[in-house]
């Protein structure tokens, strides 16, 4: 099973835009660009949701089938670890394997030596195509990284081979995930990562390294575009001359997580793409869920009645809420407008507080982000918000769709 050169993780917390995404990806095909759909959602949304993996096969089956898609699609089981993986193996046919927490966990020291001595031939200065300065590598610094992120990738393998074990070799797509981490993957250390990945035999398809900058749930990116963008383009090229070094495979791809909503960054990753004729993965499933939210809040007072309810429970249980998601969300209490206060508002205010619109002066990412992770609150309420939902689809419908293909899609991959 070989994952298609550009794909896009879609999926929403409630499994009622399946259709909405897919007619984006539709008019991405209509423009001359196939982008393949991966419905993702982790173990952690399933499980603060009370839904099961086997829920979002069943809600992309149904998209695809409803909008007669004869495209592939891939069910991503997003997240997984050695504890849940199981739970995944009978929906899921993409995994991404998060190993971000045995980061640092140093290796067995014989593993770490054999390491050092198989690829101790790339210290000295070594000349990537596509990267403009050359790499400047010591023997020190490979054995860092081995200690590093040995550990990471024989957890990875692990896993891999559970996986293989039950759903046959060939027959799933691998990605591993180091995004959820304090610290970024520089490019030299992606390349010796790819090679830890190539000697124990994972056949990853895409990669995510977690970048320079700050990237929050559901608001623009944080830092410098331009590091950035160097960034990006020199781990384009790593991944290039990895292919050919290791052996990986010739898809091998960048992967994006917390991608929706960074809008800085979309032009700049298209160019960059471009220019190294490569492939991407990006994940945006969250910024649906912030779609559905602001459309109720648009459609009448049901729905905007049923918003400020989210938000007022949001805001007393915020420790609660962000546990799950400390290392992705920044919210400043300080400038979250009291409950009392946004009670009294119009479904206009909700709307331009929320909406992701920098040029509007009602924005608060605070509030943004608090609500982005507050989906937990519209799950209690069980039928009284997913009826709704429901009953407003041929209003929020478009506006799920409009907000991934012009937002997110066009930059990247049109524009």
């Amino acid at each position: 099973m070989q994952l298609e050169k550009y794909s896009f993780g879609v999926g929403d917390r409630f499994g009622r835009q399946g259709k909405a995404q897919l007619q984006a990806l539709i008019a991405a095909k209509a423009e001359g660009v196939d982008i393949a759909a991966v419905w993702n959602k982790s173990w952690r949304e399933h499980s603060i949701i009370g839904s099961s993996p086997i829920d979002t096969y069943k809600a992309a089956a149904l998209a695809v089938k409803a909008l007669k898609c004869q495209d592939s699609f891939y069910v991503d089981a997003d997240h997984i670890q050695l504890s849940n993986v199981d739970l995944f193996l009978d929906s899921s046919n993409f995994f991404t394997i998060d190993v971000a927490a045995s980061i640092g966990q140093s290796a067995n020291e014989e593993i770490i030596n054999a390491f050092v001595s198989k690829y101790r031939k790339y210290a000295g200065r070594l000349e990537i195509a596509g990267i403009d300065e050359v790499l400047n590598i010591d023997e020190n610094q490979i054995e860092a990284i081995a200690r590093k992120y040995l550990k990471a990738i024989d957890e990875a393998a692990f896993i891999y081979l559970h996986i293989e074990s039950v759903k046959g070799k060939g027959n799933f797509i691998t990605e591993i995930s180091m995004d959820e981490t304090d610290a970024p993957q520089k490019p030299v250390e992606l390349f010796f990562i790819l090679a830890a990945a190539a000697q124990r035999g994972i056949p990853v398809q895409t990669i995510a390294p977690k970048f320079s900058g700050v990237f929050l749930k559901g608001v623009d990116y944080i830092g410098d575009v331009a590091i950035f963008t160097k960034e990006f383009e020199q781990d384009l090229a790593i991944v290039a001359y990895a292919v050919k070094e290791f052996g990986l495979p010739e898809n091998l791809k960048i992967s994006i997580h917390s991608g929706s909503d960074k809008f800085s960054l979309y032009k700049p990753i298209g160019r960059s793409i471009k220019k190294f004729d490569a492939g991407l993965h990006i994940k945006t499933a969250g910024t649906t869920w912030l779609e559905e939210l602001t459309a109720l809040a648009e459609a009448d007072k049901t729905g905007l009645s049923i918003a400020k309810r989210i938000y007022a429970d949001a805001f007393e249980r915020l420790d609660e809420l962000c546990e799950p998601y400390q290392k992705v969300v920044e919210i400043d209490k300080d400038k979250l407008p009291a409950p009392a206060v946004v009670k009294k508002w119009s479904s206009g205010d909700f709307v331009q507080t929320v909406r992701h619109d920098l040029t509007c002066s009602q924005y608060n990412k605070n509030v943004r982000q608090l609500l982005h992770i507050a989906y937990k609150i519209a799950a209690e309420m069980g039928s009284e918000f997913t009826d709704c939902l429901e009953h407003h689809q041929e209003f929020i419908g478009p506006k799920v769709t409009d907000n991934l293909y012009n937002r997110h899609i066009r930059p990247i991959f049109i524009e």
